[in-house]
């Protein structure tokens, strides 16, 4: 089969012809239609890397065989899933093995797997990201830092559901946008007066903000209140102050069938779902390239027809 792998133990990529997976019991084997783009996909490796090692830990597709441990699923099915550090690879390519203990979503009819596959892991991360907040009741405001992206534009979107404000930054272009996912506010990240601009629309401190993009933790931590949380969700290393509490996301919380509400609203236009482009499979070098610019509208998609 075709496939995006990691070619030497340098992490050089490259296209090349691998062997279709086996499965265990356990396993699903699926085969692949469309692909979500992450800026870590060519990094979330498996510690034990047997070369070429397809790369990439998202994706819809048709399962094509079930193993007999893998109850609830069966050939023919649509899913979007994410499959991380497997050694059997990664989902670019045209069929991964996939474990049925994985985060594995039924596509919605009327889905297709271009969209199906840019759900999984930004509409989780802004999930988690979410319930790793205070108990904040309606009418309350956080921010998101770096909104304009995948995981962004979720939590956007899913904050105003809750009833929260939000205030968001982006570049300037992509400020209207955000406002038509519900932001009441949009800053740019470049302009020196951003977190002043914030303070003034909530001189009495934010509930919580989520820090989406890297290095955006610390100016965070100035526009909540005491009693608030900053999410990191890149990782930022950064002590709490001032009685503002720093989370990673909330791995613990369960938020599969709020994950799956989402999907289906999506596909019945109640939800809206960035997509900023979708690149065919010859070109996911360049789909790659354009995540780890980290600058997008939305999500990136390679699709495999």
């Amino acid at each position: 089969m075709d496939a995006l792998v990691v070619s030497s133990p340098q992490g050089d990529l490259t296209a090349a012809k691998v062997p279709v997976p086996t499965i265990d019991a356990d396993e699903l084997l699926v085969r692949i239609r469309a692909v979500g783009v992450g800026i870590h996909d060519s990094t979330f490796l498996p510690r034990q890397l047997v070369l070429p090692y397809p790369i990439g830990i998202e994706a819809a597709g048709v399962v094509e065989e079930a193993g007999f441990a893998a109850s609830g699923y069966g050939v023919g099915d649509r899913i979007a899933f994410v499959s991380m550090m497997q050694p059997k690879g990664g989902v670019w390519a045209e069929y991964a093995a996939v474990r049925a203990d994985s985060l594995i979503l039924p596509v919605p009819d009327g889905m297709g797997f271009e969209d199906a596959a840019a759900i999984p892991v930004a509409g989780n991360s802004a999930l988690r990201a979410l319930h790793a907040l205070p108990a904040t009741p309606p009418g309350g405001a956080i921010f998101v830092a770096g909104a304009s992206g995948a995981v962004g534009t979720f939590a956007v979107q899913l904050a105003r559901e809750r009833g929260w404000e939000v205030a968001a930054s982006a570049s300037t272009p992509n400020h209207d946008y955000l406002r038509s996912l519900g932001a009441t506010l949009t800053v740019d990240y470049r302009d020196p007066q951003w977190t002043e601009q914030v303070r003034r629309w909530r001189p009495e401190g934010l509930d919580g903000a989520v820090a989406v993009q890297p290095r955006t933790t610390a100016p965070c931590m100035g526009l909540v209140k005491a009693g608030g949380t900053v999410v990191t969700v890149s990782g930022d290393q950064v002590a709490p102050a001032h009685g503002v509490r720093v989370s990673g996301l909330a791995y613990g919380a369960d938020v599969r069938e709020e994950l799956l509400a989402v999907m289906d609203r999506i596909a019945r236009g109640e939800f809206i779902l960035a997509i900023e482009r979708v690149f065919p499979f010859t070109d996911a070098l360049a789909a790659l390239a354009k995540v780890q610019t980290r600058r997008a509208r939305g999500k990136v998609v390679i699709s495999l027809g």
